[in-house]
């Protein structure tokens, strides 16, 4: 631990760090030493409360055939919605959960879920299903492969906002389609590592000319006008809602002109 700032905790930006700063920062990071933990916790649960192999695998193949569909409902039904910023009781937990990472993708510390919000939420989601299937063993089950999945999208969000050139084209090919979520329609591309349930649902899209470029990428719909009928976030923030990351060179597409309407009706 000879990086001061690793120490300091200070956010970083993965666009200006490399792949073995990110290895570094990653592994010593609060958040995945917890997950670490709870994985080491569910394997001890497993041990003591086992009855037999097939709760047990059954509740990791149900966990790692789920979890992305539950993490596509989450982020697009629960990250990506209006009604959070909108009542001031959970206004703060939008701002953490999804709108500070919109604001500047490339925060490492804003990128990570809080374990305060995720941790419940595997422990009822992942937890519940688990028991369902397996009962004990497989709650615990459940919850490891959950913790497991968790750590391991979180590694690959990372990747996809490192300033990186992935040598796997499996890598590049979804750091490239995650990528036009963060900078060009955040109304679609809702996985991270799957985009599986992004084309069943019709929400996947390959290239920026698929798509119109979206005005709310960046605020998600929580623009200045919304921010003075529902000012909690702004308040939590201390700052107006940005339209683009803070020291950005981004540019809005050029509007056709009048002339090019007229041709184009």
């Amino acid at each position: 631990m000879r990086n001061k700032d690793l120490r300091s905790g200070r956010s970083y930006d993965l666009g200006k760090m490399n792949l073995k700063e990110l290895w570094v920062a990653y592994l010593t990071h609060g958040t995945i030493l917890l997950y670490f933990s709870l994985i080491v916790a569910s394997i001890v649960g497993v041990y003591y409360t086992f009855t037999g192999w097939l709760p047990v695998i059954g509740a990791i193949i149900m966990m790692i055939l789920g979890f992305p569909l539950i993490w596509y409902i989450i982020h697009r039904w629960i990250m990506h919605v209006s009604i959070l910023y909108r009542i001031k009781w959970t206004a703060s937990l939008w701002k953490r959960i999804h709108f500070d990472h919109h604001q500047d993708p490339h925060l490492l510390n804003v990128l990570f879920g809080s374990p305060l919000n995720t941790i419940p939420t595997i422990l009822i989601v992942a937890g519940g299903l688990g028991y369902l299937v397996g009962g004990v063993p497989g709650f615990f089950a459940s919850i490891g492969t959950a913790v497991y999945m968790a750590s391991f999208y979180e590694f690959f969000h990372c990747i996809q906002h490192l300033g990186y050139k992935p040598k796997s084209k499996y890598v590049l090919h979804i750091k490239q389609v995650h990528v036009l979520h963060h900078f060009h329609d955040e109304k679609g591309n809702y996985g991270i590592t799957n985009y599986f349930w992004d084309k069943v649902f019709g929400t996947y899209y390959e290239e920026a000319k698929m798509r119109d470029r979206s005005p709310t990428v960046f605020n998600m719909g929580y623009d200045l006008k919304e921010a003075e009928r529902y000012p909690w976030v702004m308040l939590k923030t201390g700052s107006p809602p940005r339209d683009r990351p803070a020291g950005s060179n981004f540019r809005e597409q050029k509007k056709p002109s009048s002339e090019q309407d007229k041709q184009a009706a």
